[in-house]
């Protein structure tokens, strides 16, 4: 079981959680994502929650900002659009929610300490990816047939992992797998990766609530909702900022704050 023993105080609901969240939103935006992997290491390093309750929080605040952000983008790609696409999700859906179980019971089962550290080397590679992947543009399918199938699943898997144990949506690393993998237009990935999110946030956060660090939420409710909300509205506000700042300049900058979030992270 994750070390606990150093579990903060329960801390208030305050205008340094809702700015927080809405300047992590507008980060977000900005690339199309909610933002979860600049909150994370806030949760950390600003807000000294200890690892494990750290993600379980980053779960529940991405929980809600994806289940916003879904029937927002209705009006872009209709649900129709995505149900006639059911056959990706599915397959996605199948190696995502296993991963999601066993990644959140694998950070349950972590010292903090180790935790940090898993923690850190992810936020290097979301940054890595940050950079390579998030320019992809549609075209064809990398793979076909029972090859994709199988891809897909193993794909699903690792980011079913990733989002678990960062709490974190995993859109950074779907919407890459979907425009290259599937060949999906970069906005219909953006829905796509949303309809997959959800299901498997859904099961990681699931796995959590057997975890006695899941009590972290029923302490930090109205900080919960003060945060989640100041990350809908930057989110909101970040994609209203699309297409200002050239991606040229702006992906290597958030991915410098990752990699420095990502030291801080290491060494706490």
């Amino acid at each position: 079981m994750t070390d606990t023993a150093n579990t903060p105080l329960t801390h208030p609901p305050s205008a340094a959680a809702f700015g927080g969240g809405a300047i992590i939103g507008v980060l977000g935006g900005v690339i199309g994502l909610g933002g979860a992997e600049f909150r994370l290491p806030i949760l950390i390093g600003f807000f000294n929650f200890v690892a494990l309750e750290a993600v379980i929080l980053n779960k529940a605040m991405s929980l809600v900002v994806v289940a916003t952000a879904l029937p927002f983008r209705a009006g872009i790609v209709p649900f129709s659009t995505i149900a006639d696409n059911w056959a990706i999700v599915v397959n996605l859906l199948t190696g995502s929610l296993l991963g999601a179980w066993f990644g959140a019971g694998w950070a349950t089962r972590l010292r903090s300490e180790t935790l940090y550290k898993v923690i850190a080397a992810m936020l290097v590679a979301i940054a890595i990816v940050l950079v390579l992947g998030h320019d992809a543009t549609a075209g064809q399918p990398l793979l076909t047939g029972v090859a994709q199938l199988i891809a897909g699943v193993v794909a699903g898997f690792i980011i079913g992992i990733v989002a678990a144990l960062l709490g974190v949506a995993g859109g950074e690393l779907l919407i890459p797998t979907l425009v290259l993998l599937f060949g999906a237009d970069i906005k219909l990935a953006g829905s796509l990766s949303l309809a997959v999110s959800l299901p498997t946030m859904l099961v990681g956060f699931t796995r959590y609530s057997r975890d006695r660090g899941f009590s972290v939420i029923g302490r930090n409710k109205g900080f919960l909702l003060m945060m989640a909300a100041g990350s809908t509205v930057g989110t909101f506000g970040g994609g209203m900022l699309l297409g200002i700042v050239p991606n040229g300049v702006l992906l290597p900058a958030l991915a410098i704050i990752l990699l420095i979030s990502a030291v801080k992270v290491w060494r706490h």
